[in-house]
């Protein structure tokens, strides 16, 4: 089965230890863990922001003053899902710590998590929408050779 095209743009805000997650996010990796998450051709920005950008935004479009992991901004579905991905690095890296994941496991679950909100997946609908989700997020990692992130 052949994976569906992606245009992907990889970017990094204003970082204080920019390197550790760039090294976590080699592109080859996002677009292989994006490209097993989608169903149809996309076209992504993936944006890697600090803490002040990332409770803007979540402030800004959810009405939350808080940074959360992994915010997605989607524009089209069909026939090209069109997207931004916004995730927040000081987040993603304290929640990989507490949960006893690498900074790059934790990386590729929310970005395949924000890929299939890109897809329209939404787990806040209903437990039964949110149980599907989750299981199609579980079998993409898995495909990708990551344990089942809701296990601890």
């Amino acid at each position: 089965m052949s994976l569906p095209e992606l245009s992907l743009s990889l970017q990094f805000g204003r970082l204080p230890d920019a390197s550790l997650h760039r090294a976590a996010l080699p592109r080859h990796k996002v677009m292989r863990w994006l490209r097993q998450a989608l169903e149809s051709p996309a076209e992504l920005t993936v944006r890697i922001v600090n803490s002040d950008e990332g409770q803007a935004l979540n402030r800004g479009y959810r009405q939350k003053d808080y940074a959360t992991n992994v915010l997605t901004f989607n524009y089209a579905l069909k026939p090209v899902v069109m997207a931004d991905l916004v995730l927040c690095a000081p987040v993603v890296a304290q929640e990989a710590s507490a949960q006893g994941k690498t900074l790059q496991a934790h990386y590729a679950h929310l970005l395949v998590h924000g890929a299939l909100h890109a897809q329209g997946w939404d787990h806040e609908a209903s437990a039964a929408q949110a149980r599907a989700m989750e299981a199609r997020e579980i079998s993409v990692l898995a495909a990708l050779g990551f344990s089942n992130p809701y296990q601890r």
